[in-house]
């Protein structure tokens, strides 16, 4: 024990600095954990307090999970959920490497700021904002594509009505929010790598698309796994403000754009059932850990040092 509190004494400094950190861990991400239990009871609020309705809530075992997989919509959110999140994960890696490629391969560094600068913007930009963005451009009366198609004597469209058109327009949206910020973290491990690699390649003379092909994008390569490792965890969540701001909440769009996130918040509006929200949110939890335990597996069978752990 007093080789435990040495130890404190000699590290309080360092210990300092990560102590805001490990609070904010402890107060939203671990002590929240313990509300786990009313996904497996009949939550019902009395005026004796939180505490006292948790704890006099009735067991309902796996009932509420029951509800959430029997539901005529459970097939459409699962496939929507999963669909879309490898959409937005494999074509957003491919797309942001290209991005920071491109930028870190511009020889005027100024404007290459301006377009880093540009492609970041929207990712400080909120859905709402986003969702008005969109809706001048998807307006029926006034949307610019509309117009464009009226100019050329083609018939209107009302988008927020046309499930056909979304997946695309939520898979576009979804990239060009995101792929400012992700590009930043690839361009900055591409100015990491150390330049006599180039340098030997052009001695060699390797032309620009060797040079990336064989250094810029091997290099790159274990970053990449792991950030991919990171967002299959993450497959079974859903950005909620792309969803659900984006299209508007329209009931014409629900086929292709209601996922499990937007499904059970429109449960708990609609229904106040808390029981199968922390349900639903324990199962989105769990698949996440499974999913990443299993990525990580994966890669570390194939090749050990590019695994997370």
């Amino acid at each position: 024990m007093a080789a435990f509190l040495k130890k404190i004494v000699r590290n309080r400094a360092l210990l300092l600095f990560v102590l805001p950190g490990t609070l904010w861990f402890l107060i939203f991400a671990y002590l929240p954990m313990f509300g786990t239990i009313l996904a497996f009871k009949d939550f019902r609020i009395s005026r004796d307090g939180f505490f006292a309705s948790v704890f006099n809530s009735k067991w309902v075992g796996f009932k509420n999970f029951e509800y959430l997989f029997t539901t005529n919509d459970a097939f459409v959110i699962t496939r929507n959920t999963i669909l879309y999140n490898l959409a937005l994960i494999f074509l957003g890696l491919v797309i942001s490497v290209g991005f920071a490629i491109m930028l870190s391969e511009l020889v005027n560094k100024r404007m290459a700021k301006v377009y880093q600068t540009g492609m970041f913007l929207p990712h400080f930009l909120s859905w709402v904002i986003i969702s008005y963005f969109a809706f001048t451009f998807l307006s029926m009366d006034k949307g610019t594509l509309n117009q464009i198609i009226a100019f050329f004597g083609g018939e209107r469209i009302n988008w927020y009505s046309e499930p056909k058109y979304w997946p695309f327009i939520i898979v576009f949206v979804g990239i060009w929010k995101s792929v400012g910020y992700n590009s930043v973290i690839y361009l900055a491990a591409i100015t990491g790598i150390d330049k006599s690699y180039y340098e030997a390649a052009v001695i060699d003379g390797a032309t620009k698309w060797k040079q990336i092909r064989f250094i810029t994008i091997p290099l790159l390569k274990p970053l990449m796994i792991i950030l991919t490792i990171l967002a299959i965890g993450g497959i079974f969540r859903s950005d909620f403000g792309l969803f659900y701001q984006l299209p508007k909440d329209s009931g014409a769009l629900y086929p292709v754009t209601n996922v499990i996130d937007t499904f059970v918040y429109r449960g708990l509006i609609n229904m106040g059932d808390i029981g199968m929200s922390t349900a639903a949110g324990l199962y989105q939890s769990l698949v996440g850990l499974v999913l990443i335990l299993a990525a990580n597996a994966i890669v570390r069978k194939i090749e050990k040092d590019h695994a997370i752990f």
